[in-house]
C-alpha cells in the first residue's frame, strides 16, 4: 500500500527546486522526468526539463527538437527542455583545461608544451562526467528555473555524476595543501620577486572549491533536492535500485523514493488471455511482493503499461493525472 504519494510528498515538500529521475535503462527515466517537469510547470512554476544522459531521448519524447539550449515546449507555459549538447561540451571543457595548463606552465616559467597534459587529463573515463557535471551545477547555478527536472543516465552512471561533488572537494582540499606546500617551499629557496605575487593556481583551486562546496550544499539539501528511482515490476530494475539507494543516501543525496512504472492492469486480462499476458502478470506480481518489501514507505506511484508509448504532451497529461493523483 503507498504511505505517502507523489502528490503529498510534493505536498510536503513545497520548496523542492531539482529533481532528479534515475533507474537502470528502458525503465521510463525520460518519460517520468517529462512527466515531473509538466506537472510542475501546470502549477505554474518556471521550469527546464534537462537530460544529462548522453544517449539523450527529450527530442523525441517531446516530438520538438529541444537539443543544444533550452527550447520552450510548445503547449506547455512555463516549461522549457533541454538536451545538453555532449560533444560541445566535452570540447568546451577541453579548451578551458588547456586554457588554465598553459596558464600554469608559464605562470610557474616551465616550457614544456600543455598538449600531453590536456591528453592525459581528457583521456580519463571520468571526464565526460565531469564535463556533464559541470555543465549541470552551471544550470542550477545560473538560477533562472524555479524548478530544475532532470533526466539523468543509468543509475551507475547517475551515481557517479552526483557523487562528484563530494569527489571533486576531496581532491580540491587535497591539491590546495600541496599546493600550500609547494608555495611555502619555493619562498624559502626564492628570492625573485615572485614570492610577492600573486598565486593564480591558488586562487583557481580555492574557488573550485567554493563551488563544489555549492553544489554538494544544493545536492545534499533534502527541502530543495530529491531523487527518485524508476522501476518496472521486473528483477533486474529493483536489484538495481536496491544496489544504489543507500549509496545515494550515504552521499547525502534525499531520495524521494520510487516509482513503479509500466505495471500490467490487471483488469484487462481475462481466462481467454494470451499465456504470455498472464504470464507476465503472474511474474509483475511476484515481483511487486519484492518492491512492497525491499522499499516499505518509499513507493510513490504505481503506473500502468499504456497501450502505446508515451510520447507527446497529450500522452504526458495523461502520465501527470496518475502519478500525482
Amino acid at each position: 500500500m503507498i504511505e505517502i504519494s507523489m502528490k503529498q510528498y510534493m505536498a510536503q515538500n513545497p520548496r523542492l527546486k531539482y529533481i532528479f529521475f534515475g533507474g537502470k535503462g528502458g525503465v521510463g527515466k525520460t518519460a517520468l522526468a517529462g512527466t515531473g517537469a509538466l506537472w510542475a510547470a501546470r502549477q505554474g512554476r518556471k521550469t527546464l526539463l534537462a537530460s544529462t544522459n548522453p544517449v539523450h531521448s527529450l527530442s523525441g519524447l517531446l516530438d520538438q527538437d529541444v537539443f543544444g539550449k533550452p527550447t520552450p515546449v510548445t503547449g506547455v507555459p512555463h516549461l522549457d527542455a533541454y538536451e545538453i549538447d555532449t560533444h560541445d561540451t566535452i570540447e568546451k571543457s577541453k579548451r578551458e583545461i588547456r586554457e588554465k595548463i598553459e596558464w600554469f606552465l608559464k605562470f610557474a616559467d616551465i616550457k614544456t608544451k600543455a598538449d600531453e597534459f590536456v591528453e592525459s587529463a581528457t583521456m580519463n573515463p571520468a571526464f565526460e562526467e565531469s564535463a556533464m557535471f559541470e555543465n549541470m551545477i552551471g544550470l542550477m547555478f545560473k538560477n533562472e528555473y524555479e524548478v530544475y527536472v532532470f533526466d539523468t543516465a543509468p543509475t551507475a552512471n547517475a551515481r557517479r555524476l552526483l557523487g562528484m561533488s563530494s569527489v571533486y572537494s576531496m581532491w580540491v582540499n587535497k591539491m590546495v595543501e600541496s599546493r600550500k606546500e609547494a608555495v611555502t617551499l619555493r619562498e624559502l629557496l626564492s628570492f625573485s620577486k615572485k614570492k610577492q605575487q600573486k598565486d593564480p593556481l591558488m586562487d583557481y583551486l580555492l574557488d573550485l572549491g567554493q563551488r563544489m562546496g555549492n553544489a554538494k550544499t544544493l545536492l545534499t539539501d533534502a527541502s530543495l533536492t530529491s531523487f527518485f528511482f524508476v522501476a518496472l515490476p521486473e528483477a533486474l530494475p529493483i536489484a538495481v535500485i536496491i544496489r544504489f539507494i543507500n549509496w545515494f543516501r550515504e552521499f547525502g543525496i534525499p531520495v524521494g523514493g520510487v516509482i513503479v512504472n509500466m505495471k500490467i492492469d490487471e483488469s484487462g486480462v481475462e481466462p481467454s488471455s494470451p499465456d504470455f499476458v498472464k504470464n507476465r502478470v503472474a511474474m509483475q506480481n511476484e515481483h511487486m511482493q519484492t518492491i512492497w518489501k525491499e522499499f516499505d514507505g518509499q513507493v510513490r506511484a504505481i503506473l500502468p503499461l499504456f497501450e502505446t508509448e508515451v510520447r507527446g504532451v497529450a500522452m504526458l497529461e495523461r502520465m501527470a493525472a496518475l502519478l500525482y493523483a
